[in-house]
């Protein structure tokens, strides 16, 4: 799927990921929470204090179809809708998207943990599910 949208796919994964306070992911700064699977202690620790509701890092991972980019623009519209600050990264590389475990896309992590795949959830659903979740 995803070989027919290789003009696109950098456009896609513009969004660098980062932290609510818009800093590098872990990997590079380890202050940062976005780094693999944290805690949520480790999330309120390690976060600069920018993330909200404890949300640091949400992403969603997709095969550049028309659903997932769908998913992505509702989870902009999620985080809008609670108040957040947080960049929403589109990730649509496949290696990436294998990490996560996901075998069907479209899938929404928050804080490195996937809380929705294989299907489409409008931004209500998802700030439902999240608020749900503690968040």
């Amino acid at each position: 799927m995803a070989l027919f949208n290789i003009g696109k796919k950098k456009e896609q994964e513009k969004n660098t990921p980062t932290c609510a306070c818009n800093s590098a992911p872990a990997a590079e700064t380890p202050s940062c929470c976005c780094g693999p699977a944290p805690s949520a202690e480790k999330v309120a620790a390690n976060c600069c204090g920018a993330a909200t509701d404890g949300i640091c890092c949400v992403k969603v991972l997709g095969a550049g179809c028309k659903t997932c980019h769908e998913q992505y623009e509702q989870a902009k519209l999620a985080m809008k809708a609670m108040g957040l600050s947080v960049e929403v990264e589109y990730i649509t590389d496949m290696p990436k998207v294998m990490e996560y475990g996901v075998m069907r896309v479209p899938a929404v992590v928050v804080n490195e943990q996937v809380v929705v795949q294989g299907k489409l959830v409008k931004a209500a659903d998802l700030e439902k599910l999240l608020r749900g979740m503690g968040y």
